[in-house]
């Protein structure tokens, strides 16, 4: 009876280890292919991203797809910008896609000759050029580029400065808020 008892007893034991090695693998295909977990860092996409918040990255969508004007995403910073150990990531929204034409012309973004209507900002939120975004200068999306910037313009350090991405720099797409829990949802998609 008591060999009964250890057997079911190490039975269980092994059954919840190979449970737990197969859920914690299950997270790391995940976290490594599928999706990661980004922290919002700075005040750089006030006020549609908050310092602090948690945000889940969809990392599959660009292998079979090409980010779109509007997105939000988390990429690699370029490797001309200064970066401490735990902020190598930026997020910020794709603005100009390859082949586009940007401007910063009087506080307002033209995208191809047009002003670019931006209702996912403050009607208050003005747009200062940069050293590359100069003052009245369009400037085009090289091929395999992309143009990004922030949210916030006057507190993001983005394309206006260091110019356009890579793709390859590309991490994901931003796509669900999940922390603080009063913010839990879906990143809404806006296109333009």
């Amino acid at each position: 009876m008591k060999f009964r008892q250890a057997f079911s007893l190490g039975s269980f034991i092994l059954e919840f280890v190979q449970s737990i090695v197969l859920a914690l693998s299950v997270f790391v295909l995940i976290y490594l292919f599928i999706a990661q977990p980004n922290q919002v860092k700075g005040s750089s996409m006030v006020p549609n991203f908050i310092d602090a918040e948690y945000l889940l990255t969809d990392k599959i969508s660009y292998q079979f797809g090409t980010p779109t004007r509007g997105d939000v995403v988390v990429f690699k910073a370029p490797p001309s910008e200064p970066c401490a150990e735990d902020e190598c990531e930026y997020i910020k929204r794709i603005i100009g896609v390859p082949g586009d034409k940007v401007m910063v012309q009087e506080e307002q973004v033209y995208l191809n000759g047009e002003l670019l209507e931006q209702s996912f900002l403050p009607q208050d939120y003005i747009t200062d050029p940069g050293s590359f975004c100069q003052e009245g200068v369009e400037v085009e999306v090289p091929e395999g580029k992309y143009l990004v910037f922030g949210d916030n313009r006057s507190h993001s350090r983005d394309g206006r400065e260091f110019g356009p991405i890579d793709k390859s720099l590309i991490v994901g797409k931003a796509f669900f808020k999940y922390w603080p829990l009063s913010e839990i949802g879906l990143i809404p998609t806006i296109r333009f």
